[in-house]
């Protein structure tokens, strides 16, 4: 790395350049859609009856209102047709239906002073023909408003370009200020950053990459920029700060660069491949969004953790003692590695330890509770911030329109003549919750019928419709939101036991290379495990049931979105396994040393407790950028990881972690003899020692150790 380092700074440039120039483009690639399953009952539908029949949505719906004139006004009617003659003339069109052409009430406010017209595309979701044909749906004189399934989600796009740039200015301002504290540096300071910003422009490559060859949702782009800047702060904080001791300890420059790489480096490299494991799992889910945001937070974090292994090593070896340099002056403080404060609550913590886990575990059960009464249900235009466009108009037709807070279901019936179908349809009439089903649309043997039904998300009724005998030679398919929702949860419960299985299973492999232990995985995964729980109690409370939403700036729904809550499950198993790697690996280290297990975790965590806590504050700022977002379910993942942040680097770490291994005492290090050559051979640990757990000189505080005069 020394001789190549020039090398590999130009490949840093180079890197940056193309993420700038090229990469930063993927946005214009990227998908609104993807959160049903495409082999899902109701997908199926949407694409036969496509097929069959014709698309039958109302992509972008226009909506005209005058306070004076009524739509029977002569005037308004000549505006509104006007606009609506020149939309039908666009090639990106395929059908409008307007009260004007029907006749419809349905289509009339009930005080007759607005109307709206149904516009459906020829392709659905293609925000290039949306923003060709807006202009033309204007009408000379007459307020214009346009919503829609289209519009909604052009206007998440443009959310998430907007979020993303005020998560950067709000954070990177706060991350710099934090960093130069923690480090006693502002150049130390300016290195995660510096490795966090190739993370995400190399992201930002690969992913347009993969839009090449297969869909991306636009939400990649969030995970992309929050995994890429958090792990690579953390990543980065793990090495420079471990460089730095390596110089307190009078090594120079070179000696310090090997040092760093196989002790640091090496536990940068298991996070990094352990956190894009879990990650991984979401490629085993249909759904592109998971997908993507499995596919963009795995190529955040590689890009980050390759960064941190090759480029930022080559910095510092340019740097070399002037990484300390522009020193903020702070007063002095004495570390000790065994006797501090962290040592102190480890010790306290060790005397009573069966207290201290019936406690921990009361209140993580009871923050964990809410999540017993968790509803599901689907996104909708109020993910939007209030008194966005698109929302506006969903509020105004369910408020002001006849019938417009209604819900349909849409049935294909295939394969039967129109008697049969107009009988099949008096059968779903007659359902308990139905207040009509229609015949809608018919194209040779294939008719849709629309099912409408007043309140919320009836899934039940989705189960009765598919319940009744289809006609005789026919097949029968129900669609709707109700039925996307009812297939989504089926879906994602299938896969959801293979997805922790390939979690906990790479985890587990990784936590075995660190510890060299079998129980210490196994524990480690059941508290990863309580960390998530609470932060799901948590979300339950908060945006299902509304608690808290004036302040965070939301609409809460009654339900929860359920593809978010899996990702959450993903992102959090990863990242608190990048907390246990450092921590138990300096607690196997003095284990190696001293053979005492009270002595082990106490030193252990007093040589770890700082770096930690700085490590998780720091992603707890980059996290809390998102959670200012505009997009509730973007919000809604940033505040699920903060609590679990919080609660898995103080209550977890400080309390449990030493509490259990003082009750299991010489049994954390238990090992069968063939694995116990494989981990002194492979074994991670953040120690320069002999790979034989050999004892070595102690060592100075990870975060802030200075030049040797001041170590």
């Amino acid at each position: 790395m020394l001789r190549a380092r020039w090398g590999v700074l130009l490949a840093g440039v180079a890197l940056a350049v193309l993420g700038a120039v090229w990469g930063t483009g993927v946005i214009g690639t990227l998908s609104s859609n993807g959160f049903e399953d495409p082999d899902s009952e109701s997908a199926r539908a949407t694409q036969r009856i496509v097929a069959e029949i014709g698309r039958q949505d109302a992509d972008v719906v226009a909506l005209y209102t005058s306070r004076d004139l009524t739509v029977d006004d002569p005037r308004f009617q000549t505006a509104v047709q006007d606009a609506l003659a020149k939309v039908r003339q666009r090639a990106e069109v395929a059908r409008v239906v307007s009260f004007y052409d029907t006749g419809n009430p349905a289509l009339v406010s009930t005080d007759r002073h607005a109307t709206y017209a149904a516009i459906t595309m020829r392709t659905a979701d293609n925000d290039e023909d949306f923003k060709a044909i807006r202009p033309d749906l204007r009408a000379t004189g007459i307020d214009t408003q346009v919503g829609g399934h289209t519009a909604i989600f052009a206007d998440v796009s443009d959310q998430v370009g907007e979020d993303i740039a005020h998560a950067e200015l709000l954070s990177m301002p706060i991350l710099l200020v934090l960093l130069a504290l923690v480090f006693r540096s502002v150049v130390a300071a300016t290195m995660p950053l510096l490795v966090g910003g190739l993370a995400i422009l190399g992201a930002f490559v690969v992913t347009r990459l993969l839009a090449s060859v297969t869909e991306v949702s636009v939400f990649a782009l969030n995970i992309i920029t929050l995994m890429g800047l958090g792990m690579a702060v953390d990543y980065a904080l793990f090495v420079v700060s471990r460089f730095r001791e390596e110089l307190a300890l009078g090594h120079d420059v070179p000696q310090s660069i090997g040092r760093t790489m196989t002790t640091a480096g090496r536990t940068v490299l298991v996070s990094g491949l352990t956190v894009a494991f879990a990650l991984s799992s979401l490629l085993l889910f249909p759904q592109a969004f998971l997908r993507s945001m499995g596919l963009g937070g795995m190529a955040a974090v590689l890009v980050g953790m390759l960064v941190a292994l090759t480029i930022l090593p080559a910095v510092l070896a340019l740097l070399g003692t002037r990484i300390n340099a522009l020193r903020v002056p702070l007063p002095k403080r004495e570390r000790s590695t065994t006797g501090g404060a962290w040592a102190r609550i480890a010790h306290a913590v060790m005397r009573r330890p069966v207290p201290v886990i019936a406690a921990v575990v009361i209140v993580l059960a009871v923050l964990a509770s809410p999540f017993l009464r968790a509803e599901f249900g689907a996104a909708d235009e109020r993910v939007l911030p209030p008194g966005t466009p698109s929302r506006v108009v969903s509020e105004r037709l369910a408020a002001e329109f006849p019938g417009g807070g209604g819900s349909t279901l849409t049935v294909l019936v295939s394969g039967a003549d129109r008697a049969a179908v107009d009988a099949f349809a008096g059968d779903i009439g007659r359902l308990d919750g139905v207040s009509a089903a229609t015949v809608t649309a018919t194209k040779g043997a294939s008719s849709v019928v629309t099912v409408a039904y007043a309140g919320p998300l009836n899934r039940a009724l989705v189960l009765d419709v598919r319940a009744l005998p289809a006609p005789a030679g026919a097949q029968v398919l129900v669609g709707g939101t109700a039925a996307d929702v009812e297939d989504r949860l089926d879906s994602l419960g299938s896969r959801l036991p293979y997805m922790a299985l390939v979690a906990a299973a790479g985890t587990m492999v990784l936590l075995f290379l660190a510890f060299g232990s079998l129980v210490l995985p196994v524990k480690a995964v059941l508290m990863n495990l309580v960390s998530i729980g609470a932060s799901f109690g948590a979300i339950v409370w908060i945006f299902q049931d509304g608690h808290l939403s004036d302040l965070l700036g939301f609409t809460p729904t009654g339900d929860l979105e359920a593809s978010q809550l899996v990702l959450i499950l993903a992102v959090l198993f990863g990242l608190s396994t990048d907390y246990e790697v450092f921590l138990l690996s300096r607690i196997r280290e003095e284990w190696d040393r001293t053979g005492d297990n009270a002595t082990a975790v106490a030193t252990g965590l007093q040589r770890t407790g700082a770096i930690i806590t700085s490590a998780a504050l720091l992603l707890v700022v980059v996290v809390g950028g998102f959670a200012t977002g505009g997009i509730s379910f973007i919000k809604m993942i940033g505040v699920g990881m903060i609590i679990a942040l919080v609660v898995d680097a103080t209550i977890v770490r400080a309390l449990l972690v030493p509490a259990t291994m003082r009750l299991l005492g010489r049994a954390n290090w238990w090992l069968p003899s063939p694995l116990l050559r494989v981990y002194r051979r492979f074994g991670i640990r953040e120690s320069a020692g002999d790979a034989d757990g050999g004892p070595e000189a102690p060592q100075p505080d990870l975060v802030s150790a200075q030049s040797p005069s001041s170590a």
